[in-house]
């Protein structure tokens, strides 16, 4: 018998000084079975970081035709592809030209090797914006994790603040590559 995903329930509110963006997301969140805690709070925070009416988790890694979060318009034409990870350039090629912007958001302690190995293959890509987590950032959203999460996020001049009543996780993401299609 096949092991189910795990779901999660997630209410967050909302505050992106940098966006202008003030919303209560309230989040299912269907966590595959070989799916880690840290992987999993990394996608929330995608999602948290591209919030927007019509933003949605996807298959993700039920589906290699799909990425973690996409927005589509509503002619279903994929305004924005996010994926996460350390992937290849043959993913990476097929965000971006399935998807008019593409975000990846990379995590893990071999970000830095990945990074060196594939970075001058990605200037060809002109919608493309690779974002690195690191460690100590993931390993404290982990404490975050429970069944049924109450969370706080605050984004002012690059900085966020994610937190529960308990814990509170500063994140700094730093921006490997932005490019932006208009």
């Amino acid at each position: 018998m096949a092991i189910k995903a795990t779901i999660y329930k997630a209410t967050i509110q909302l505050s992106d000084m940098d966006r202008n963006y003030y919303q209560t997301l309230s989040l299912t969140i269907a966590q595959h079975p070989s799916e880690t805690d840290k992987r999993m709070m990394v996608r929330i925070l995608a999602y948290i970081l591209n919030a927007e009416d019509n933003l949605q988790f996807t298959k993700g890694l039920s589906e290699d035709d799909e990425p973690e979060i996409w927005l589509k318009d509503y002619s279903n034409v994929i305004k924005l592809w996010v994926d996460l990870g350390q992937i290849d350039e043959k993913r990476i090629k097929k965000g971006c030209s399935r998807g008019q912007q593409m975000r990846l958001y990379s995590y893990g302690s071999s970000v830095d090797t990945w990074w060196s190995k594939i970075k001058n293959k990605l200037s060809a890509f002109s919608n493309l914006s690779v974002i690195k987590i690191n460690e100590e950032t993931c390993e404290q959203l982990v404490t975050l994790v429970d069944r049924t999460m109450e969370l706080q996020c605050s984004i002012d001049s690059g900085q966020i603040w994610l937190g529960n009543n308990e814990t509170t996780v500063h994140i700094e993401p730093e921006v490997l590559l932005e490019h932006v299609n208009h």
